[in-house]
C-alpha cells in the first residue's frame, strides 16, 4: 500500500489516527491545512456569507497539497497517509453552498479532480453525532464551538452519498462507536490490523469494531 486515506466527519478522530499510523509505519503524513484559513472562523459565525469563498479556498489548497505530496514521495518513505481526500471538497461544498453556487463549484471540481491520484485504500471512520460533539468539545477549538448537530448530520449524509457511489478503489467503512483507539491500545491495534492485514475489494467494505 502506497497511498492510505483516513476520512470521517468532524471530530471522528481521523487526524489522530492518521498521525498514529504514520508514526508506526514511518509513512509520510499529509494533514489538512485548515487552521490558517482566514474564512473558516468567519464561516462558522456566518455560513451563508462565507461558504463559497471558504469552499473555493479549500479546493485550491487541497488540490495543490495532494498533487504535490503524492507525486513527490521521497526515498525515506514508502507510504503516504492523509487525513483527507480530495472528494471531501465536494462533500462539504454540497452541504454548505446554495444550489447555483454548488453547480458552479462542481464544474470546477470535476475539471481538477480527474487528475487526482486514487488511494490504495480509503478508510471512513463512522461515529454517531453525539460522539462527534463530545470529541469536538474535548479538543476545545474556539471556531468549532458554534457547530450544531444538524450541520454534522448534513455532513454525514454527504459522506454516505459519496460512499454509495461506484469507486475504482477500496472503501472501508469502520464503525468506531464502541472503541476508543486513542486511550485503549488494544482498540488501536484492532483498527490498525483491520486496515493493513486485509485485502479489500474495490467499492464499499464494512466493519464494526
Amino acid at each position: 500500500m502506497q497511498f492510505l486515506v483516513i476520512e470521517g466527519n468532524i471530530g471522528a478522530g481521523k487526524t489522530t489516527l492518521a498521525k498514529m499510523l504514520a508514526e508506526d509505519t514511518n509513512a509520510k503524513l499529509i494533514l489538512e491545512q485548515f487552521a490558517d484559513n482566514p474564512f473558516l472562523p468567519k464561516f462558522y459565525e456566518n455560513q451563508e456569507r462565507y461558504s463559497f469563498p471558504l469552499e473555493l479556498s479549500f479546493l485550491a489548497d487541497r488540490y495543490n497539497q495532494i498533487k504535490k505530496e503524492v507525486l513527490n514521495l521521497d526515498l525515506f518513505h514508502s507510504m503516504l497517509i492523509s487525513d483527507y481526500y480530495f472528494s471531501k471538497t465536494s462533500i462539504f461544498a454540497q452541504t454548505t453552498l446554495k444550489t447555483d453556487e454548488y453547480r458552479l463549484f462542481r464544474q470546477i471540481f470535476d475539471i481538477v479532480s480527474e487528475s487526482m491520484p486514487k488511494p490504495d485504500l480509503y478508510v471512513y471512520l463512522h461515529c454517531h453525532v453525539e460522539n462527534l460533539l463530545k470529541n469536538i468539545g474535548i479538543r476545545g477549538r474556539n471556531y468549532e464551538k458554534h457547530i450544531q448537530p444538524e450541520y454534522l448530520e448534513k455532513i454525514k449524509e454527504g459522506y454516505f452519498n459519496f460512499l454509495k457511489q461506484d469507486h475504482n478503489f477500496p472503501v472501508l467503512i469502520i464503525d468506531t462507536n464502541n472503541i476508543d483507539f486513542v486511550q485503549d491500545r488494544e482498540h488501536y491495534i484492532q483498527l490498525k490490523e483491520a486496515i493493513f492485514n486485509t485485502v479489500y475489494k474495490n467499492g464499499v467494505n464494512r466493519l464494526i469494531l
